[in-house]
């Protein structure tokens, strides 16, 4: 399953309507990569979405 370990987005579902009113469900995963980051002063490899990677809420390792 698709979920950031920084801020727990998970996929979310829905329905999708067309012009023409026909219903169909859809769901919707968050862009999620996985990563080597510090976690505890150690470099883990963790799941993280990219809003999480590009706010900087997550330190890569090298």
């Amino acid at each position: 399953m698709a979920k950031c370990e920084i801020c727990g987005k998970v996929p979310r579902t829905g329905i999708q309507l067309s012009h023409s009113h026909i219903r169909t469900k859809r769901h919707w995963s968050p862009n999620v990569h996985r990563v080597r980051a510090i976690v505890d002063g150690a470099p883990k490899r963790i799941h993280v979405c990219t809003r999480c990677l590009r706010s900087g809420k997550v330190q890569r390792a090298q």
